[in-house]
């Protein structure tokens, strides 16, 4: 039985890359990119105004009386003007500082009478104030964005400026989740006293998109090898990874490792020293598709798909790896099996700013409705029985 720690390490080396394809800008936003953005001009282009006002000479200022005849206005998009000495230009936010101009003065600042311009008395202007300098951002050619980057609106706003209207971005990958069990029953349909209601493979779905992911279809199958054998053998050779939910542990109705077999499918390693989802399999189909069976209760199937899918989904999208995140306990936890738990959290702050995870217990690892009240989950390493309030752990946001 493999730890977490070679459960993660067994399933990114064995996840391929996905191939890079064009996008549209206005479709990127989400996607993982895959190419080096750099500066198509400095930034800013030019000397740009920071605020309404009048452009000046700083000497003229320094020099003369506070009275500036107003040469002209000059608007943001319109060609820079040459300053006239002694006289200031009107001038919009965003405009080109005019040519011979060094200094701003703001409008709240002036007055202005028969087209001259009077700075308060009590005002001190300084050289170079309400200027943004060129290429003081960055300059022409600069990289901005490199491959692996989550492209997010920020980011669309440095492509635009970059004059990019199409990029490469990462394939979304196609993506198969199949319930399996014949006591599911999805919403709207009739069910028995002895029937539950399907859920694992609709909230996975969700997550799966909340992360970008959102080339995926959910199936439905019961538990018959044969029905089993041909859905999930079509389900292979459409998609780029399966999720199954259920029949993976060791009772006579679980049929997936057996099916999976039969279809070629490899397995890499059946069981994980953790809880919940110690049952979980994965393996690599013969084209190269990865392959989760995932424990059919909620808080497992759930927990496995954020802790493993779609950090394998993430790897193969070339994504940057994200740094680690901890938070400290709000709670003692005491944990005696010698397995790593993934203990539900709730997230709260501290006075001080220090990120508290209280944990949420769940009634059993079917006791999806808990997970509504958490954040994610915190990582409790193996070896240890008791976790004082305070400790820092490993923080798993859903």
């Amino acid at each position: 039985m493999l730890t977490t720690a070679e459960a993660r390490a067994a399933i990114l080396s064995a996840m391929p890359t996905l191939d890079a394809e064009s996008t549209a800008l206005g479709e990127a936003n989400g996607r993982v990119l895959r190419q080096v953005i750099c500066a198509e001009r400095d930034q800013p282009p030019f000397d740009r105004v920071m605020m309404d006002g009048i452009a000046i000479a700083f000497a003229d200022f320094d020099n003369a009386p506070r009275q500036f005849p107003i040469q002209a206005t000059q608007a943001a998009g319109d060609v820079a003007l040459d300053l006239q000495p002694g006289h200031c230009i009107e001038i919009m936010t965003g405009a080109s500082l005019p040519l011979n101009a060094d200094c701003i003065i703001p409008v709240e600042r002036i007055s202005v009478a028969d087209r001259i311009a009077t700075v308060a008395a009590d005002y001190t202007a300084e050289p170079h104030q309400f200027i943004h300098a060129r290429a003081s951002d960055h300059a022409a050619g600069a990289e901005l964005l490199t491959p692996g980057k989550t492209i997010s609106p920020l980011d669309i706003a440095i492509i635009a400026s970059c004059g990019i209207t199409d990029l490469e971005v990462s394939r979304r990958p196609v993506i198969r989740v199949i319930s399996t069990g014949n006591e599911l029953v999805p919403a709207g349909k009739q069910i028995a006293p002895h029937q539950v209601r399907m859920s694992n493979g609709p909230a996975m779905q969700a997550m799966l998109s909340a992360h970008g992911f959102s080339d995926c279809a959910h199936d439905h199958l019961v538990d018959e090898p044969d029905l089993m054998r041909a859905r999930i053998a079509e389900h292979l050779g459409s998609a780029d990874v399966l999720i199954l939910s259920g029949g993976v542990s060791m009772g006579k109705a679980d049929y997936v490792p057996e099916v999976l077999a039969d279809l070629g499918v490899k397995v890499l390693f059946h069981r994980v020293s953790q809880r919940p989802g110690k049952p979980m399999w994965f393996g690599m189909g013969p084209d190269g598709q990865a392959v989760f069976a995932l424990p059919g209760n909620p808080v497992s199937a759930l927990v496995c798909c954020r802790q493993y899918v779609i950090a394998a989904l993430q790897a193969a999208s070339s994504m940057t790896a994200q740094a680690p995140e901890f938070a400290s306990l709000a709670a003692d936890i005491r944990f005696v099996p010698d397995l790593t738990c993934f203990q539900p959290v709730r997230l709260l702050s501290s006075a001080a700013g220090q990120v508290l995870a209280m944990p949420v217990r769940t009634n059993t690892s079917g006791d999806f409705t808990a997970l509504s009240a958490t954040d994610g989950y915190v990582e409790l390493a193996r070896g240890q029985d008791d976790y004082a309030a305070g400790t820092p752990v490993f923080l798993h946001r859903w």
